[in-house]
């Protein structure tokens, strides 16, 4: 059993409301240097989901992060959490990609790895919530797609999965390979074991450039995609606080109900 994860570095989301600016003539956002990288923690929940397939039969677990100048402590937190192998594609090419070029690049990444039954993503990145990444790397590879899923059993070449609906779940059967994206709702992710911390510091990452995955740079990054940002800014929430007065309860009561009819409440 071979299964592809894909993983995000991003900006903590739990950093303090403060700790980022909006650049409105660039449309980017920074954050201050004070927030940390880290894993975002819907992918964590993918790798958990990987690792629990493993834990039950046979499985080889790769993990493959897209983005330059990585912070290796981050993309190495699957090593430490029990998975094989991990593959970068870093390089300045893959910077400012949207989430259409992001899945071309990772899924001509899994193409290179070669032999697969199952590819994970969390249901969407931490710090742009597309949730678009998964159903594009299907697309690419012509694959069937579950999203949000909370359990995953493997057999007999089916993947079963209880996928999150509003209101509870519906189970839902595929044949392999197949991609699925995994929701908050899988469970607590395991913590990194002393065995698997000492194995991951002597693994190496396998880097790959987008020549080595077979991409001209020009289909990579901000160059590939199809998005166009017309305009980013900070909403603005506006709040006014009007007091209803009377001589007596019944008065107020009275007033208020005037208040809300003529603002269209009631």
């Amino acid at each position: 059993m071979n299964i592809v994860v894909c993983v995000k570095e991003v900006a903590d989301p739990e950093a303090p409301f403060d700790s980022f600016r909006v650049d409105t003539e660039r449309k980017v956002i920074f954050a201050s240097p004070s927030v940390m990288r880290v894993l975002s923690p819907f992918d964590e929940q993918a790798v958990e989901a990987a690792l629990r397939i493993k834990d039950k039969m046979e499985a080889k677990v790769s993990v493959i992060s897209l983005g330059n100048k990585l912070d290796r402590v981050v993309v190495k937190k699957p090593l430490l959490m029990g998975a094989d192998e991990l593959f970068l594609l870093e390089d300045e090419a893959f910077e400012g990609g949207d989430s259409f070029s992001t899945a071309y690049a990772l899924s001509s990444a899994i193409k290179k790895i070669g032999s697969y039954d199952l590819v994970l993503c969390g249901r969407q990145s931490a710090d742009t919530n597309a949730g678009q990444v998964g159903a594009g790397i299907a697309y690419f590879l012509g694959i069937p797609l579950v999203t949000v899923a909370r359990k995953i059993d493997v057999s007999d070449g089916k993947a079963r999965v209880e996928k999150v609906v509003s209101d509870g779940y519906e189970v839902v059967e595929t044949t392999l390979p197949c991609v699925i994206t995994v929701s908050s709702e899988l469970g607590q992710p395991r913590y990194p074991s002393i065995h698997n911390i000492r194995r991951a510091n002597e693994l190496k990452p396998i880097i790959w450039k987008p020549a080595d995955i077979g991409l001209d740079p020009s289909l990579c990054g901000k160059k590939g995609s199809k998005l166009h940002l017309l305009k980013l800014f900070q909403p603005v929430y506006e709040s006014s606080c009007h007091i209803i007065e009377g001589d007596t309860p019944v008065e107020a009561a009275h007033n208020l109900a005037l208040r809300l009819r003529a603002v269209r409440i009631i």
